[in-house]
């Protein structure tokens, strides 16, 4: 276990390096406007002053070593555009909470709403409640997202009595975001639940409960379920990530002051520092979700080894 921990702690950290490298080099390759708020006032001489303060005159490799420095210092760099010389690390320690909070009620609607779900559509298999599962799923997994995400919106606003300006303080504006990001999460843990439970039934374990006298819902809800939900947990960590990520179209609709919308709002603005900030966070969360998932898999169901490579991923 302590083997296998320690390199996907290797792998995640070299895949972080990659990207972070990746994306300071595209970055660098953008307009040096992102750097300047002032830029169409500046002379040559300003501009070239400014880029030697900020070290963008150095050579590609340097500029590379003296990022991570700072990054291991928890220097993030320094707005230029989106709020003129403040720390990055400030302005996301105001909009990372937000996006989390918004995310983990997301998250747990979809596990309260989906595995339910999933769990009757394979314990009624073909009948009414099944039916009327599947028909949701392929909607939400057929509609563009943007579609209901407005449908939601227009007729929702009207029915719980909200405005279009979002207040962080009322609970009653958080149901919407709420919802809407919850549904593709929903639709995900019913579809591939129903199928885990439907191929679970069929083995000989469940034949072998119901020779010895167990009940059909016993057997479903005790055994099959247990054994189907092993496969499914390691995406919940992943979908979290999936559900923030998410949040950047969500965030911009109902105007959340999180992350989600800051993204939007730095990239139209060519805030490179803030960019690669935003980026750095999401790669972390990314590469987190993937280990957790696994290390939650291995916690569930004993029988799996990650000490044989057939349980690396």
């Amino acid at each position: 276990m302590l083997q296998y921990l320690s390199k996907r702690i290797a792998r995640s950290f070299l895949t972080l390096l990659i990207i972070l490298t990746a994306v300071f080099c595209l970055l660098r390759l953008m307009p040096i406007e992102g750097y300047f708020q002032n830029f169409d006032k500046m002379t040559p001489q300003q501009i070239e002053v400014g880029l030697k303060e900020m070290g963008l005159s150095d050579p590609l490799p340097l500029q590379i070593v003296h990022f991570f420095k700072d990054l291991i210092r928890g220097d993030l760099g320094i707005s230029r555009i989106y709020r003129s010389n403040v720390p990055v690390s400030d302005i996301l320690a105001d909009k990372v909470p937000v996006s989390i909070k918004l995310g983990i009620w997301s998250m747990i609607v979809s596990l309260f709403a989906g595995l339910p779900m999933g769990a009757f559509m394979a314990r009624y298999q073909h009948r009414l409640f099944d039916k009327i599962s599947t028909f949701f799923i392929v909607c939400i997994q057929a509609v563009p997202a943007a579609v209901y995400f407005l449908y939601i919106q227009l007729y929702g606003t009207q029915l719980f009595h909200v405005s279009l300006l979002f207040e962080i303080d009322d609970p009653k504006y958080w149901i919407l975001p709420v919802i809407s990001m919850s549904l593709g999460n929903i639709a995900f843990y019913g579809m591939w639940l129903r199928r885990y439970m439907i191929d679970e039934s069929n083995k000989d374990y469940v034949k072998l409960a119901k020779a010895k006298g167990l009940s059909e819902g016993k057997v479903m809800f005790r055994h099959i379920f247990r054994n189907a939900f092993v496969p499914l947990v390691q995406y919940i960590p992943t979908a979290f990530l999936n559900t923030v990520i998410g949040s950047i179209y969500i965030e911009s609709l109902y105007s959340i002051p999180g992350m989600g919308g800051l993204l939007v709002t730095v990239i139209k603005k060519h805030d490179n520092a803030m960019v690669q900030g935003i980026v750095l966070l999401y790669a972390c969360v990314g590469v987190l979700g993937l280990l957790l998932g696994d290390l939650m898999m291995v916690m569930l169901d004993p029988r799996i080894s990650l000490g044989r490579k057939a349980g690396d991923r």
